[in-house]
């Protein structure tokens, strides 16, 4: 078994009953969304485990091979073009053992919600989309679908229940507009239940777009 990333927990009451397993992007870590916490509308929702794993450090190619935090390594700024299958893949089980570790603190897979931001968002699909159980979603913030062309088979059954929310910037510098606009068209071919938001801001997030996940969340955890 997979030895558990460090991780940051954040608790919004005792004996929470949802978690939320929130992935950082290139070159972060676990910190970098712990202040949205804060900021998320969670009024009157059962109590909820965020979790902000670190992803290990490796070298990244694009960046001229400087040791990052990274879920997998980026070899050229076009995105699908020579993919680290085996980063995405061995990043994959860690992001699993989370997972596990919430099911054995008593939180169903159907209250377990993946999220992430960048390559945290890629890391969402490409767990949540082969999981073999039902999650409560997948929310997936200024990212794309990786091995787009084996995602179809590779999928299980069961996640098509996993309702997904895919926000990007239209004026995003870093993962294109139109990546996460094919990656969303893609996911909804596949039969996902995607709700799709866009926003005038780069590589980023803003305020309407907390506004909007902290209604999704309620509507899928609730």
């Amino acid at each position: 078994m997979n030895q558990l990333l460090e991780n940051i927990e954040i608790e919004t009451a005792p004996n929470p009953q949802v978690a939320v397993i929130w992935l950082h992007g290139l070159g972060a870590d676990g910190n970098d969304f712990v202040p949205l916490v804060n900021e998320l509308d969670l009024a009157g929702l059962p109590g909820i485990r965020f979790v902000f794993p670190h992803a290990k450090t490796m070298p990244v190619t694009i960046n001229g091979g400087y040791v990052m935090r990274a879920w997998y390594d980026i070899v050229v700024s076009d995105l699908t073009r020579r993919e680290d299958e085996g980063g995405l893949r061995a990043s994959q089980l860690d992001v699993e053992a989370l997972i596990a570790r919430e099911k054995a603190r008593g939180i169903p897979a159907s209250r377990i919600i993946l999220a992430g931001f960048s390559q945290g968002c890629a890391m969402t699909l490409q767990t949540g989309m082969r999981h073999p159980e039902k999650l409560a979603g997948m929310l997936c913030l200024s990212g794309y679908l990786p091995l787009a062309n084996v995602a179809a088979e590779e999928r299980s059954q069961e996640s098509l229940g996993t309702p997904v929310f895919m926000a990007h910037g239209r004026q995003d510098g870093v993962v294109p507009f139109a990546r996460a606009q094919a990656s969303h068209e893609a996911l909804k071919a596949m039969g996902y239940q995607v709700e799709w938001h866009e926003y005038m801001m780069q590589h980023s997030l803003c305020l309407e777009e907390v506004q909007d996940m902290s209604k999704w969340i309620r509507k899928v955890v609730g």
